[in-house]
């Protein structure tokens, strides 16, 4: 009994492993056969320009009319001009201009430093990316970037030596504050004018010994106020002097001929235009990143440089510089500053400032004390510190020369909207 059970057991198992061994033997597939490549006419609507070999999405069919024709397939809206949909990026607070953020589009990345002010002259803090509105040549853009980190300051300091001893004077005790209003990020260039514009020396630390000194040595005695000389050992026409006086009076160029030729009184001058350019020229060379500024203390008189303001504007506009000013002087008086502002035919420009500060965005105080002058400099300086810097993509050719107008708007009533008009793309904008 036991072994016939055994050799059931045994049939059994040799049985089920000859199934198991059938199951595992499959049949082996044919290998694919080739087929002759799909032609090109298949490939039609498949390439869009601008999207790439993307997949599009499968059209959907339209009801025909009674002749069988298709009807074109109903357009989705597009948002409007005046919404912004997506939200720019906005990095981190403190880590806006630490070069967290890179743009890649092969366009025009245009950087807009504004600053928003109260109807008491404060600034106002609190603003969002939705409060602004932003458009180049009247058309909506859509921001890209928003920050309200502060950026670095590089700042070209200009001061007017052609200035009258007493406001000289003022502007020599109130250098001592400039490093006060800078901190250790800062760095800062020196240059002044009179005759000739002159460069102290480059961009050093606002914190750094040598600023100390340099600021030191840019102080001026100032010219003398009063009545021009138009003759005597004073005139300054003798062909024959000593110790810087003239010899005899009755020998100036026509005495003694006994011609009736009078001598020209000489113009001031004053070369406020190339101080600029030669300090916007140094500040178009700081790096990427630093807010660029040309800081002028001056009464704001032009005559005699060989750069003209348009020129010099235009180089402002192109290299992302603002021109912000101390007004002394003449251009501090109640009532006469604002008359300075315009230019009377055939006479010096009184007071240029104005238009610079206008053009790039900049601003202007107008002081006449000591203790006014030094607190324009930290007064400024936080200003150009404290503003919202917004970015969008233009949708302008790259680089075409021509110059795009900006306008800044501000869903906030009762405020003051201080940016730059405007600007010439250049190949350093593209990204």
């Amino acid at each position: 009994m036991n072994s016939g059970l055994k050799w059931i057991a045994c049939a059994s198992i040799v049985a089920l492993g000859w199934t198991v061994s059938l199951a595992a033997q499959q049949p082996v597939p044919d290998a694919p056969v080739p087929q002759a490549p799909r032609p090109f006419s298949d490939l039609k609507g498949q390439v869009t320009p601008g999207r790439g070999s993307e997949e599009q999405p499968a059209e959907k069919s339209s009801p025909t009319s009674t002749t069988g024709a298709q009807q074109p397939a109903a357009q989705q809206p597009s948002p409007a001009d005046d919404q912004q949909t997506e939200a720019p990026l906005v990095p981190e607070a403190g880590k806006g201009v630490e070069g967290s953020y890179t743009f890649k589009s092969f366009t025009n990345f245009v950087e807009v430093p504004v600053t928003i002010k109260d109807n008491k002259g404060g600034l106002v803090a609190g603003l969002t990316w939705r409060d602004f509105r932003v458009f180049e040549n009247g058309a909506r853009q859509q921001l890209s970037f928003f920050t309200v980190d502060p950026y670095p300051l590089s700042v070209a300091y200009v001061i007017d030596q052609s200035l009258t001893r007493d406001v000289m004077a003022h502007v020599n005790q109130s250098l001592g504050a400039v490093q006060g209003a800078l901190t250790p990020y800062d760095d800062v260039a020196v240059f002044t004018y009179n005759v000739f514009a002159k460069e102290q020396t480059g961009f050093t630390g606002a914190q750094s010994h040598l600023l100390t000194a340099v600021l030191e040595l840019s102080k001026a005695t100032g010219r003398e106020e009063g009545p021009p000389i138009n003759g005597g050992p004073l005139g300054g026409t003798c062909s024959i002097t000593s110790n810087g006086t003239c010899v005899d009076p009755n020998i100036q160029q026509g005495r003694s001929t006994g011609s009736d030729f009078a001598p020209i009184i000489p113009k001031e001058i004053h070369a406020l235009n190339d101080a600029i350019l030669l300090a916007a020229k140094e500040l178009s060379k700081r790096p990427q990143g630093r807010r660029r500024i040309v800081y002028v203390v001056s009464d704001g008189k032009e005559y005699g440089s060989k750069a003209s303001q348009k020129e010099v504007i235009k180089f402002l506009q192109t290299n992302k510089i603002a021109v912000y000013a101390t007004l002394v002087g003449d251009s501090a008086r109640w009532g006469e500053g604002y008359l300075s502002r315009f230019h009377i035919p055939f006479q010096m420009n009184d007071n240029v400032l104005i238009k610079y500060a206008q053009s790039t965005g900049g601003s202007l105080d107008t002081e006449r004390t000591v203790n006014g002058i030094e607190k324009s400099y930290a007064h400024i300086a936080e200003e150009a510190r404290t503003q919202y810097t917004l970015g969008y993509i233009s949708h302008q050719p790259a680089i075409d020369g021509k110059y795009r107008s900006i306008e800044v708007r501000v869903d906030r009533p009762n405020v003051e909207v201080s940016a730059k008009p405007g600007y010439y793309p250049t190949a350093q904008d593209i990204e």
